[in-house]
């Protein structure tokens, strides 16, 4: 009895210290955000739009009328320089929607009820190659904005293995052993996607997907030999049983994508995903993300150099 009095009395006086507390943030200066990339046998390809205040609804028009018209943006290798062009997806070039799609991160079908804006070429003399630095210039509404990356060597697996879960089985996670050059900074990029076919006679996947840590660096493996496991991110959804949601089952073929990055898109890219992944915890720590683009602008321009390994889960 005395117990529930004290609760009662604690209770009590919890409420009455209770005061709503209205915070004034000041409205956030709208700023060009850049989302471009460029990848080995490639062209650049970039997204431009406006920022939005983080107190603004967010939905689909919002986000369309945020997309950037008019800019001139150019890339250059040093020996070659391109001015690209404004690309809608409602006028794509035949045999693109897959590779744009897969930049956009939608479904190609997608792309037929929305029409994104993004810059490109289709001049293969600034396609992505292996050891070149590309500049990038942006030239709207009378501000500069600029940036540069690298496609670095690519790195190989050492190889690819799948493990079925004991608990589970015939389900299992994607594992592989890499090789960890010693004595250098190094950061990786991971996608994949499976190409077994389904009932319609298509690949399952139609796109790369990243999985949901997909940028990691050398940090506590330098010059090491190691194994790691990732899931299998397109089978998060309801029609998922959840004790099999990011396994790989007995029979699939997983394509891996292991790209090379450099250090300043290794860190916008470790950000953002943890930002991501830890975005609706309230314990989450708040933070801007790093940008390797000049003159405030947001975002990341970045290089990847992917090397492609194939999978068949079985034993």
């Amino acid at each position: 009895m005395k117990k529930l009095i004290y609760i009662a009395i604690l209770s009590t006086v919890i409420s009455s210290c209770t005061k709503e507390v209205l915070v004034d943030i000041p409205e956030s200066e709208e700023k060009l955000v850049v989302d471009g990339r460029i990848e080995t046998g490639e062209p650049p390809v970039i997204l431009l739009t406006r920022s939005n205040n983080i107190y603004d609804e967010t939905s689909g028009n919002l986000l369309l009328e945020s997309l950037v018209s008019g800019a001139t943006v150019t890339v250059s290798d040093g020996s070659n320089s391109v001015v690209l062009d404004e690309i809608c997806s409602q006028s794509l070039p035949p045999g693109t929607e897959e590779a744009i799609a897969s930049f956009l991160n939608i479904d190609p079908e997608e792309l037929d009820d929305v029409d994104i804006c993004f810059y490109s070429t289709t001049n293969t003399a600034i396609y992505g190659q292996v050891g070149k630095t590309y500049t990038l210039d942006i030239d709207f509404e009378g501000e500069q904005y600029n940036s540069t990356t690298q496609i670095l060597q690519p790195h190989i697996l050492d190889s690819l293995y799948w493990k079925e879960d004991p608990d589970n089985p015939d389900n299992g996670y994607s594992w592989m052993t890499l090789t960890d050059p010693a004595g250098q900074f190094d950061a990786y990029f991971w996608e994949c996607r499976r190409i077994n076919l389904n009932s319609d006679g298509e690949p399952i996947d139609d796109r790369y997907r990243t999985t949901f840590n997909p940028a990691f660096d050398d940090a506590f493996f330098d010059g090491l030999t190691f194994d790691f496991a990732y899931e299998n991110p397109f089978n998060f959804n309801q029609e998922t049983p959840p004790e099999e949601r990011g396994f790989y089952q007995r029979g699939d073929t997983v394509v891996v994508k292991f790209s090379k990055i450099n250090k300043p898109v290794y860190e916008f890219m470790e950000m953002k995903y943890t930002q991501l992944q830890t975005g609706g915890s309230p314990f989450a720590t708040p933070s801007n993300l790093p940008s390797n683009i000049s003159n405030g602008a947001l975002g990341v321009w970045a290089g990847y150099s992917p090397s492609y390994d194939t999978l068949v889960c079985d034993d």
